[in-house]
């Protein structure tokens, strides 16, 4: 069997979620929410569309965020004051971003998320 072959069975064995999840978590536990930026692609390598990957994968953080909050709340890790001030817009930016979800196609999502990917990259480097 060859690696595309192989590669093909792992994507659709539990063990695939398993990877996902596990990868996705620790993301998440190192970087906040950033786990997503890891499980869209290796949602979308389940045949998944862009729009219905990036859904997901929020579905997928919400709980490890709020693992993560608990964790980082308890050893005293949170500036509260300071992040209570991003919530009410981020709220509304959180429908907003939904609502367009629904209306740009996949081919233009994918382009915007490859394109915050890459500057985010770069601007880690140069950090």
């Amino acid at each position: 069997m060859n690696i595309k072959n192989k590669l093909k069975k792992l994507i659709h064995s539990k063990s695939y979620y398993y990877l996902v999840g596990g990868v996705t978590g620790i993301a998440n536990g190192l970087f906040g929410s950033g786990g997503g930026m890891l499980s869209v692609p290796l949602l979308e390598n389940t045949n998944l569309e862009a729009k219905k990957a990036h859904a997901s994968s929020i579905a997928i953080t919400l709980p490890l965020s709020v693992i993560s909050t608990i964790i980082y709340s308890v050893k005293g890790h949170i500036n509260y004051p300071l992040a209570l001030k991003f919530i009410p817009l981020g709220l509304l930016g959180a429908i907003v971003g939904s609502w367009l979800l629904k209306r740009i196609s996949n081919k233009l999502l994918k382009k915007i998320f490859g394109v915050i990917l890459i500057i985010s990259g770069i601007r880690m480097l140069m950090l």
